[in-house]
């Protein structure tokens, strides 16, 4: 199983602008995944399965634009120029085809990637996806953002993380990813949201073309089941995995079963 190596952490410059950060796990000439995280995440997010995958797979997990470690620009934070960002992440490293990992906000740009770009995605593996990125509960986040304070309360990061998990998680792991939340300027907390309410790829999901699996925790509080119901009428070729008691965040609360069927889905 493959361990981080401090020194197969790096930043490189995309040609869509930003320098984005990233963490690098197994075989250099594996196959290729990359791991597309959540608001207001990091690839940190994804520690708990990385360090779990088989060695023959190569896993690249990104802070995308704005988070973590990456560049903060002032524009280019919609789904399809995150995607775009995607991509050009692969060309910079020089791999002509991945598996695309996106956990919930992550989700979303990792199949608009498969969309805009299929002939660079080899299949998808989408984590506490939706239906739509507007529903009841993210609108009612994106109110409960206008008035944040600069900077972001930790209470509220802390409130907010906890309230997508079900399952218990280490509290050291937890502290981390507050931490690593808490690097996203308070502008971006609300923008990404923003961004992501008003994306809307319902009627175009049909044109993915990678095989697709859903892996969805039937305790999520952000994404109902109805939604991945939704997902799979108009996409019939995806399948969904249903984790039991487990809550938005599967990679952090069954990271072992996490790494399992994202093996399955690279290999293929």
């Amino acid at each position: 199983m493959s361990s981080l190596v401090t020194d197969r952490s790096a930043s490189i410059r995309v040609a869509t602008g930003p320098r984005l950060h990233y963490a690098e796990f197994g075989k250099p000439d594996g196959r290729a995944v990359l791991f597309l995280h959540g608001w207001p995440d990091s690839w940190f997010s994804f520690s708990r399965v990385l360090a779990l995958l088989p060695d023959d797979l190569r896993a690249l997990a990104i802070d995308q634009r704005g988070f973590g470690d990456s560049d903060r620009p002032e524009f280019g934070y919609s789904i399809p120029e995150m995607a775009d960002d995607a991509i050009a992440f692969l060309d910079a490293l020089d791999i002509p085809r991945a598996t695309l990992v996106g956990h919930s906000f992550g989700s979303f740009v990792a199949r608009r990637a498969a969309i805009a770009h299929p002939d660079r995605v080899a299949a998808l593996a989408l984590i506490g996806t939706g239906f739509s990125g507007s529903n009841a509960v993210t609108r009612d986040l994106q109110s409960s953002l206008r008035d944040l304070p600069d900077p972001i309360p930790v209470q509220f990061a802390r409130d907010f993380q906890a309230s997508t998990a079900f399952r218990p998680i280490p509290p050291d792991f937890f502290d981390r990813i507050i931490e690593e939340s808490l690097k996203l300027p308070p502008r971006l907390w609300q923008l990404a949201i923003d961004k992501l309410i008003e994306y809307d790829d319902a009627k175009q999901l049909a044109r993915i073309k990678a095989p697709t699996q859903l892996l969805w925790g039937d305790k999520d509080a952000l994404f109902s089941r109805t939604e991945q119901d939704s997902f799979i009428a108009e996409l019939p070729t995806a399948r969904i995995k249903i984790y039991e008691d487990t809550g938005h965040c599967p990679n952090w609360e069954q990271p072992d079963r996490v790494a399992a069927d994202i093996a399955a889905v690279a290999r293929g």
